[in-house]
């Protein structure tokens, strides 16, 4: 089953970034997509009201989210949020009529369907404290992300709290992504291959 794990730090030398190696290097069939590493502007600076071209680096991104048939994002939780530089990602790529579209009646159709997902975050916050506050990164990820765009189960794996962790503490977080990165890859259900042409080759018009 092939996977994208898409790490969202700035900073290549975050837990994130190490636990998304972790995972993929465990899973075995998986690309990590470090967002930091990309040269793309993350303003939707004309909102959906015209078409802003994807840059080369998110032209190729986009052709591995629809090669992948399980999608994990890694994030910490900054502000109730994912940092800006990832969410400028969703916001240039996730786009209407190539990620999804919405329905005559006005609910979503998720044209990303028959993928599998993963959201992994890291917190400085008490493990207590983001579902009392409404964890809202990991709704924000999970629901009005990747199940909005028909990605579908998503699991969650939430490490914490960081800022006072200790080395022992860290790799056992590391071996737990492992754990699941090994847990994905043997859950092979291979995605049928239905999404129309113009959406897989992404000639159709994005908005």
């Amino acid at each position: 089953m092939p996977a994208l794990v898409i790490d969202g730090h700035p900073n290549p030398g975050s837990l994130c970034a190490a636990l998304a190696t972790s995972y993929a290097e465990a899973h075995g069939d998986a690309t990590v997509l470090a967002v930091r590493d990309l040269a793309f502007d993350p303003n939707l600076r004309l909102g959906y009201t015209r078409r802003q071209d994807l840059e080369p680096d998110l032209e190729r991104a986009w052709e591995q989210i629809l090669a992948a048939d399980h999608i994990v994002i890694v994030a910490p939780v900054w502000w109730g949020s994912v940092p800006a530089l990832l969410k400028g990602f969703f916001d240039r790529l996730l786009l209407p009529r190539r990620a999804y579209r919405m329905r005559s009646n006005g609910l979503p159709e998720g044209l990303l369907a028959g993928r599998t997902g993963r959201v992994i975050v890291t917190s400085d916050s008490p493990s207590w404290y983001l579902p009392l506050v409404g964890d809202t990164t990991v709704k924000q990820l999970r629901t009005t992300t990747l199940r909005f765009c028909g990605i579908k189960p998503v699991a969650v794996n939430r490490f914490g709290r960081v800022k006072d962790s200790t080395v022992e503490q860290r790799q056992r977080w590391l071996a737990k992504a492992a754990q699941n990165g090994r847990t994905d890859a043997a859950r092979r259900n291979p995605r049928p291959s239905t999404a129309p042409a113009e959406l897989v080759s992404g000639r159709r018009p994005i908005g």
